[in-house]
């Protein structure tokens, strides 16, 4: 399985700053052949950054998005919009957008489901935070965001899914001293993340879905 790294930009970069690091990265990245990158940039970027990935090996992601084509939906945006601009894949359930905007999986779930009507990619962010990892809930959330975020998908769906596994806890927010999670923790929650989409859909299905971690990575801990 081809290795996929993504890169969340967050609530950075202005369009000109955007497009400067994208230039850069092509160039970093024209004979890397064995991994897919994605870069998802905010949404005042998406439109320039589109151009200015055409014809190279990166894809362009959407940090978000609402689960309705249109409407009046103040600052929203739509998976119909995002796939007009290019965007193959979109973040959705990110931890940021699930604690600081109270984002429900079952709000999730619908984003899932209209991502996938309109051809994009969902990376499904899930995880705990501190206080459930303390108390021996870990498994016991991840279990219920993976099937709640996954209702009404079907087995020829689920392959277009991408997981990402975020612990909460190893969010260091700009904290020197939170430590990231282990290669052990990450391959832990990774290996029952398959066991749980096994149970929910034929194995050798749920077994070509790509599980990736996010969560203060670095270079170093890569």
């Amino acid at each position: 399985m081809t290795k996929l790294i993504i890169a969340n930009w967050k609530m950075n970069k202005t369009i000109k700053e955007a497009i400067f690091l994208v230039q850069e990265l092509k160039k970093l990245l024209k004979n890397e052949k064995n991994v897919e990158i994605v870069v998802c940039p905010p949404f005042t970027s998406l439109q320039a950054v589109s151009r200015e990935l055409k014809g190279s090996r990166i894809d362009l992601g959407a940090q978000n998005m609402y689960f309705e084509e249109s409407g009046a939906y103040t600052g929203e945006v739509s998976a119909l919009m995002l796939r007009e601009i290019g965007c193959k894949y979109v973040i959705l359930g990110h931890s940021e957008r699930r604690e600081i905007f109270g984002e429900d999986d079952n709000l999730i779930n619908k984003k899932v489901i209209s991502a996938l009507n309109h051809s994009i990619k969902p990376v499904l962010c899930i995880g705990e935070n501190l206080e459930q990892r303390n108390s021996g809930k870990t498994k016991e959330i991840i279990e219920h965001q993976l099937k709640s975020c996954l209702k009404n998908i079907s087995k020829a769906e689920i392959s277009k899914i991408v997981i990402a596994y975020e612990p909460i806890w190893a969010i260091s927010k700009g904290n020197p001293s939170h430590k990231a999670a282990t290669a052990e923790d990450a391959e832990e929650i990774h290996k029952f993340i398959r066991h749980i989409l096994c149970g929910i859909f034929i194995e050798n299905v749920a077994k070509s879905v790509k599980i990736i971690y996010g969560g203060s990575m670095k270079p170093d801990n890569a």
